[in-house]
């Protein structure tokens, strides 16, 4: 089959991306994003390329190459559908907060709505790719949906997950270390496979482009992120060592990164890690083993988000004790909301927990992030308030939309933000943060003036020779 329709279901931070590369090496196939949050689309349609929903280092000029060219973004979601002969879902896929599973399963009824609402408007054959991450044998659930609500159709299902990061996401979709399929292994399946090869051999040599059958590739992709957060708990549980024996933690990561075994990436240790993978990903995982009886191998990976959990919560306990046991009515700026630099996605940032932390002692929270909305700040806020299961949160009265709003405060400069300031928190390691005038921030705080970064992009020495207390991750 030869593909000149493709069609994405949700336009976040995978669809979009992703849909703009692949329609940037694609000119001769019409790609159309479709979502039914209508202010999305209307912000992915914008004339100002700065409002676009998504921040991404390179997405703007992607996007102002294709856009009303071969790429499209709607809301009839059912013309798109119709239209197109391939159609990716990439739809949201959060961790239950409710029934069985809640806290560790998937959420699946997004991708469910999309199945059956794909049964319902598909008129022709139709390849039917998740994207989304997704646990083992989605596809199979997927495949009964459209089979049992159409008829004379013919539906083929693949599994595709992306691996890119976000910040870097435009170069790791252009110049990909793989791209992966997977698919039923016989002939139909097989057709569909090649399909999704030709599209991908656009821009990725075919050494690149690994297929595999179709549990293989919805496996590989948790697996990738479940191995890739256990280096980051890894390092970070050494680094509380590190605190209680002098040692440095950025020395011992370098020595053992030099090792070829190991290897170097995932050994900064940090805060903790966010995103709207790593954590979901392990849980599903965790939520799998225990499902078919594995509790050991459960137990394993769940060990991996526990010590993530501590490391923050270590984190606002350290800044809690150091600022002599109370931050009531104290002024901590936090420099930086979102989960990592050059993005403006803030799921299950570690800032959003040490914040919660931190106003359960009433501090008064002052956040400058250069890509965050006030408004996503105080969502976030609100969102964990409603599902409290820290285990690290007390779990009396919770905290209103008034009262986060008299205790958090969103600045649009670092200089109001950490005007007066008892301490400051770095929470995302943004490039601007590290050229800063810290002599200047220092003279404006109250004195002693506390720093406390999370993610070590400052220089200890210079800050110590400044003034500043500084506290540094596993230092």
């Amino acid at each position: 089959m030869k593909i000149t329709n493709i069609c994405c279901i949700g336009a976040g931070y995978v669809g979009g991306p992703t849909m703009a590369v692949l329609a940037q090496k694609c000119p001769h196939i019409n790609v159309t994003i479709a979502d039914l949050n209508q202010e999305k689309i209307d912000a992915w349609n914008s004339d100002n390329l700065e409002d676009l929903p998504v921040y991404e280092p390179g997405l703007p000029e992607v996007v102002a190459e294709t856009r009303n060219k071969n790429l499209f973004f709607t809301t009839d979601t059912e013309k798109a559908i119709q239209e197109a002969q391939m159609i990716f879902i990439s739809v949201n896929t959060p961790t239950k907060t409710y029934g069985i599973g809640k806290g560790m399963a998937a959420d699946l009824k997004y991708i469910e709505l999309c199945a059956r609402q794909i049964a319902k408007v598909a008129t022709s054959d139709k390849i039917v790719i998740e994207k989304s991450t997704l646990p083992v044998r989605t596809a199979e659930a997927i495949k009964t949906i459209l089979d049992s609500n159409s008829s004379n159709v013919n539906f083929q299902i693949l599994s595709s997950p992306e691996f890119l990061a976000e910040g870097t996401a435009i170069d790791d979709l252009q110049n990909p270390d793989r791209v992966l399929i997977g698919g039923e292994q016989d002939s139909e399946g097989q057709a569909a496979i090649d399909a999704l090869v030709e599209v991908y051999e656009n821009w990725v040599p075919r050494e690149k482009i690994i297929t595999t059958r179709l549990w293989s590739s919805e496996l590989s992709k948790l697996t990738a992120n479940a191995f890739l957060a256990q280096r980051v708990s890894s390092i970070n549980a050494i680094s509380a060592l590190c605190e209680k024996t002098e040692a440095n933690i950025d020395e011992v990561a370098n020595a053992i990164g030099r090792d070829s075994r190991i290897g170097s990436k995932f050994l900064k240790a940090s805060v903790g890690f966010g995103g709207s993978c790593f954590q979901k990903d392990i849980l599903n995982l965790v939520y799998l083993c225990r499902y078919f009886n594995l509790p050991e191998v459960a137990d394993y990976w769940e060990q991996v988000v526990k010590l993530n959990d501590y490391q923050k919560h270590r984190f606002a306990n350290n800044i809690i004790s150091t600022l002599f046991n109370t931050v009531a009515g104290k002024k901590i700026t936090f420099l930086g909301w979102a989960f990592k630099k050059n993005t403006n996605d803030t799921r299950e940032s570690a800032a959003i927990y040490v914040a919660d932390e931190l106003l359960q002692d009433r501090a008064e929270i002052h956040v400058y992030d250069p890509k965050v909305s006030k408004q996503q700040i105080i969502n976030d806020l609100v969102y964990l308030q409603k599902n409290r299961i820290g285990k690290y949160v007390e779990q009396g009265d919770l905290m209103t939309l008034e009262e986060i709003k008299q205790l958090v405060h969103i600045h649009t400069t670092p200089e109001e933000a950490t005007n007066k300031a008892h301490a400051i928190a770095i929470l995302t390691e943004w490039d601007e943060f590290k050229t800063y005038d810290w002599k200047s921030i220092y003279n404006s705080m109250m004195q002693p003036a506390f720093v406390f970064d999370g993610r070590n992009i400052l220089d200890a020495n210079s800050m110590k020779e400044i003034g500043f207390c500084y506290k540094a991750i596993g230092q």
